[in-house]
């Protein structure tokens, strides 16, 4: 691309008669070296219609100029959403679902326990569950009375899966992954699905359900079977983008299969495939990265981000044992740090936090190395392995601010195996506010590869100070500004909105670019620009 632009540069000259001395030969073999890269540029350029493109990845961009950068946003934390006390939720609830099912936020989550006092599993006691809650404005949950499952001689809880022998099946009912299946084709008794583990032989169990409460096994094998270490929140979801349906489970790196089990080894990283029913997986790859270290990632928490699906969004947790130091000892709640690390010495000296990540593919992401949800200041409950496990995935919410607009939801736990029960929090984030493209007072530019839209607007989401602003340019494939849509026929955006409008002082209506190959070029100064859209102007009522 940038070669293009010098080669135009380099025509400029020549007419300019910098070059005399060069031959009209020259200058008409330069001339279609131009013309030979738009014509590249113009059949390399990707359609984006009118779905809404955020700035995750730089799919889209073309370079960035001035004081102009690329922005991670972190969540702001809220209240706290849940407190799991109960007797049969134990010390160390985790591994959450949320989503959006109409009029009700749906939640589920593992139940498992940590004596602190003896220092050791109390699995015996205790058995692994998956706890159920609800919700109608994401904020406020409760948790049922379903009737369903004995604990200590009674059904009043919420334990909506247990585990235990299924027909010949062995369910772990503590590593569970549940979501709505948003394909078009499920039929009315599997509109909900989960996948849970297998507790022998290894492998993952997918299970059906028509209501999200009363579930049945999928197949009477493991799928999956023997090729992961599956010890994490392990997930399947319908893709819309390829009509499929795609698993995301754990594994090590240098992990390998005998003829009885599969054996960890290397680093806890992440594996994919897809299918056609949720059975039969294929096309198994591990996810790369863009410029990002080997690093211990225990869930992956991929999903199609519900504003614009077409990107999988993910929250990975990192892992880190960092063994034991006078900052170690330093941390939120010490006693019972030593008390974990007498049952297994890296319950004591790990910590964890939450990161981000983006793809279009579902394989190379590009993951922000900084993270995305640290653990923030020390307080109790915190600094320890188990906190910030973002649960999958994020919900849109209201905002507290009245007349605000909504805002994204996402949940991480705390106080995990620190005393009586965990505790999950909520935090929120503007509509696309994962990452921004970010420009000082002094200014800055983003200009994009050719791409083609549809429609008749141009919309932002975009934040400016009182001084600061936005103009759009759009150009053709070789830099040029197209008349009536130059940075000078721009109306300058200045505000706080998630849906604000471009406008030119333009005669040409925007809808005689679509489908033509151009480029975008933002000028920012003190802003931030989240995302844009090319829509078409309502047609009313």
């Amino acid at each position: 691309m940038r070669r293009n632009f010098r080669t135009i540069c380099f025509c400029r000259q020549l007419i300019a008669g910098r070059f005399a001395t060069r031959t009209g030969a020259l200058l008409l073999a330069i001339a279609s070296a131009v013309t030979a890269t738009n014509t590249s540029d113009a059949q390399d350029s990707t359609d984006i219609g009118s779905r809404r493109e955020l700035f995750v990845d730089d799919t889209l961009i073309d370079r960035l100029e001035g004081h102009a950068d690329l922005r991670l946003h972190h969540p702001v934390p809220r209240e706290v959403v849940l407190v799991h006390d109960a007797s049969w939720e134990g010390t160390g609830s985790g591994y959450h679902s949320v989503f959006q099912d109409g009029d009700l936020y749906r939640m589920y989550y593992k139940a498992w326990h940590l004596d602190v006092q003896e220092g050791k599993l109390d699995s015996g006691r205790h058995p692994l569950y998956c706890c159920y809650a609800e919700s109608d404005d994401g904020v406020h949950w409760r948790k049922p009375e379903l009737g369903l499952n004995e604990f200590q001689g009674s059904t009043k809880n919420n334990i909506v899966v247990a585990s235990g022998t299924q027909g010949t099946l062995k369910v772990d009912a503590g590593h569970p992954a549940v979501c709505k299946d948003t394909n078009p084709n499920a039929p009315a008794d599997a509109r909900y699905k989960a996948i849970f583990r297998s507790s022998g032989p290894s492998g993952l169990l997918p299970f059906k359900s028509p209501d999200g409460i009363h579930w049945s096994p999928m197949s009477d094998t493991p799928i999956l079977s023997g090729i992961g270490a599956f010890d994490s929140q392990n997930l399947a979801f319908w893709d819309p983008n390829i009509g499929k349906y795609r698993a995301y489970w754990r594994i090590f790196t240098a992990g390998t299969t005998t003829d009885k089990e599969w054996k960890p080894a290397g680093v806890r990283a992440i594996r994919t495939a897809t299918s056609d029913d949720m059975l039969t997986w294929d096309k198994h790859e591990d996810l790369t990265y863009t410029d990002s270290p080997d690093e211990q990632l225990y869930t992956n928490q991929i999903k199609p981000y519900h504003r614009a699906p077409h990107l999988l969004i993910g929250f990975p947790t990192r892992y880190i044992d960092r063994g034991w130091s006078d900052s170690m000892k330093a941390l939120p709640e010490r006693e019972h740090r030593e008390r974990r690390a007498s049952s297994v010495e890296r319950y004591g000296t790990a910590i964890t936090e939450g990161l981000f990540m983006a793809s279009r593919d579902g394989v190379k992401f590009k993951r922000w190395n900084e993270a995305f949800l640290r653990p923030g200041i020390e307080r109790p409950g915190t600094w320890h392995y188990g906190h910030q496990y973002i649960a999958w995935h994020v919900v849109e919410t209201k905002s507290a601010l009245p007349g605000a607009p909504n805002e994204l939801s996402l949940y991480a736990s705390e106080s995990y195996w620190t005393g009586v029960g965990s505790a999950l929090r909520r935090y929120t984030l503007r509509l696309d506010g994962f990452v921004s493209v970010n420009a000082s007072l002094r200014g800055g530019e983003v200009i994009t590869k050719p791409l083609k839209f549809a429609g008749s607007e141009l919309h932002l989401n975009v934040s400016t100070s009182a001084a600061g602003g936005v103009r759009v340019e759009i150009q053709n494939l070789d830099g040029t500004p197209i008349s009536g849509f130059t940075l000078d026929d721009c109306q300058e955006v200045f505000g706080d909105s998630v849906d604000r409008q471009v406008t030119w002082n333009s005669e040409t209506p925007l809808a005689e670019l679509a489908g033509q190959p151009v480029r975008l070029r933002f000028v920012l100064k003190d802003a931030n620009l989240y995302a844009f859209q090319f829509t078409s102007t309502p047609t009313g009522d």
